[in-house]
């Protein structure tokens, strides 16, 4: 595996810090403090063609590898978190389904306005009482000569209730027998009789982002938006999250780098007994093991990547990073907040926002136990 990024993925990483530092850093203290999703930095993050950059031209993509849309996701997250997950989940979770599973009608039709930032698509799997237990959906769709009737609910669905969010992909119960039960996916559009979308406020993270909740009310879909074959729905919702995982451990590091970076900022410029806190052994030792930290979950996460891109098996590599990437930006934010002091607690600064920005990464797209459980399966326990 080479190491050396190639000339295109170092200007991405260029490209992408510059957009960063220019455009969200000086409005992401603001729109964190007012919850407000920003439509329009949603709209630029697009004619910077960061959604589906992966995705093959045809389909309004760019046509990159994995890991140069990673390097995109943890240059976003290095300074706001809210932007980084709109990016995150509208490529991974919106996008991915569709385009591995989707027809080529489906693709043609939904998959171009969701690559511009003019529109966002959500992913439909949790529930109230769904959730590591993704088997536990209560969702219904029950098919009949006029298509589906979905009735039931989602939570907690980044990108599905904004004013450009146009509709999600959801995982609903086809069948039932003997309490086994067939799940399949899904495509419902906003405007479709039966359905809601609810914004979730009151978020301690990425209150910059769109949370939404789904309603299905006798909620009624052709028959030609199902995704994938009836009773793929738990295969597609999996298989989705294993890539899903390489963009939440790319916030991780994201968040992590960021972070570090704050701290070493402060820690030159803050003095105490006389000179700068960097040069005393017991902040120098502190910001020594957060760069060690942050470049090992760099080399783990890049190498899930490449393992990804050249077409390996990756899926243990995925549970890895995210479990590791996310786990080290609690460990970085919480010593970067340590060495601000008390200037750490207050809104002020950065790195308050970022320290709870960081919480949910070992929530999201599967705890930090579930990833436990997918390594140890893949090792044989």
């Amino acid at each position: 595996m080479n190491l050396e990024l190639t000339d295109v993925q170092k200007m991405i990483r260029e490209t992408v810090r510059d957009f960063a530092e220019r455009e969200i850093k000086p409005l992401a203290q603001e729109l964190d403090e007012q919850s407000r999703f920003s439509v329009e930095l949603t709209k630029k993050i697009g004619e910077l063609g960061l959604f589906g950059m992966t995705l093959p031209e045809k389909y309004g993509g760019q046509d990159m590898d994995t890991l140069s849309y990673i390097i995109a996701v943890e240059e976003l997250a290095r300074v706001d978190s809210s932007q980084a997950a709109t990016l995150a989940a509208q490529n991974s979770l919106g996008i991915g389904p569709i385009y591995y599973y989707g027809t080529e009608e489906q693709k043609i039709e939904f998959l171009p306005p969701l690559c511009t930032g003019e529109a966002l698509w959500g992913f439909g799997l949790t529930e109230p009482n769904a959730g590591s237990d993704s088997r536990g959906t209560k969702t219904t769709a029950k098919k009949d000569e006029k298509g589906w009737l979905i009735n039931g609910s989602k939570i907690f669905i980044t990108n599905s209730a904004s004013e450009i969010s146009v509709g999600s992909t959801v995982q609903a119960v086809s069948d039932e027998v003997d309490g086994k039960k067939t799940f399949t996916c899904i495509l419902v559009k906003k405007g479709t009789p039966g359905f809601k979308q609810v914004p979730m406020h009151g978020k301690m993270m990425w209150r910059a982002s769109d949370t939404g909740e789904l309603y299905f009310d006798d909620c009624r879909v052709p028959e030609e938006n199902l995704l994938g074959k009836v009773g793929q729905g738990s295969r597609i919702m999996l298989k989705t999250l294993d890539n899903g995982r390489l963009s939440i451990a790319a916030m991780g590091l994201g968040l992590a780098q960021g972070s570090y970076e704050m701290a070493m900022r402060y820690a030159k410029e803050r003095k105490q007994f006389g000179k700068p806190i960097n040069k005393f052994q017991v902040i120098a030792f502190k910001l020594a093991d957060m760069t060690l930290k942050v470049e090992l979950a760099r080399n783990l996460l890049y190498k899930a990547c490449w393992l990804k891109d050249n077409d390996k098996p990756f899926e243990k590599e995925a549970a890895m990073s995210k479990l590791y990437c996310s786990e080290i930006a609690r460990e970085v934010t919480d010593e970067a907040v340590q060495i601000h002091g008390g200037y750490g607690l207050m809104k002020d600064y950065d790195i308050e926002r970022f320290y709870r920005d960081q919480r949910v990464l070992q929530i999201g797209e599967g705890t930090s136990e579930i990833q436990r459980l997918v390594i140890s399966r893949h090792i044989g326990c």
